[in-house]
């Protein structure tokens, strides 16, 4: 694989009713664009975009407030509310001719995109994956982390392949998003589906 030294790469956060945290995210995620950019990590035509999955508050007009402010922020509006795999995938087909790469977040930053310049330099080495995974889960409640527990149990003893502590965050190469977009898949399961693909990837926690 042919890797771009400084590429283009795209952050995609699908957002539902987050007008309280957009304001917050769309500061770090545009402050960490910009020093990549400084750097010469990434390429000035790296952004961020953000998808709106049919909010009913202020999220839109935050993010079209955003995007005309500042050349690194984009905004995808969707017809209507889809959840959050669907919004997600819209935003990954949309913008994935106009990168090398693209990374998923969800909008309130609960992953660490500290680890997002070490996700570029794994792909740069050659991964067309690169998963966030938690270290630990310390901040979440009792509920949530047995919850969480009992979920990766439940999708291993149904032969799902799933990476454990695994969301959301991760890279994906231009090439991946091309063959994701050759699934059917009705009740989409990204974090089932990309793992299943059988391409190169790197795990950072």
């Amino acid at each position: 694989m042919s890797v771009n030294l400084k590429p283009t790469i795209g952050i995609i956060s699908p957002c539902y009713n987050e007008e309280q945290v957009l304001n917050e995210t769309t500061r770090q995620l545009q402050d960490l664009i910009e020093h990549l950019v400084n750097k010469e990590i990434i390429s000035n035509k790296s952004f961020v975009a953000f998808v709106d999955d049919g909010s009913k508050d202020a999220t839109w007009k935050i993010i079209e407030e955003k995007a005309h402010q500042n050349k690194h922020i984009k905004g995808l509006k969707l017809a209507g509310n889809v959840g959050h795999q669907k919004a997600l995938l819209a935003g990954l087909l949309t913008f994935n001719e106009d990168t090398d790469a693209l990374i998923s977040i969800d909008a309130d930053l609960q992953d660490d995109i500290s680890i997002i310049e070490e996700m570029i330099e794994k792909y740069k080495s050659g991964a067309d994956i690169v998963y966030g995974v938690r270290k630990a889960r310390v901040s979440d409640t009792f509920f949530k982390r047995n919850t969480a527990l009992f979920f990766y149990f439940l999708m291993k003893k149904m032969k799902t392949n799933v990476i454990d502590d695994h969301a959301d965050y991760r890279l994906c190469s231009n090439r991946v998003i091309k063959a994701l977009s050759d699934f059917n898949e009705v009740n989409l399961f990204l974090r089932g589906i990309i793992p299943s693909m059988g391409f190169n990837k790197e795990i950072i926690y």
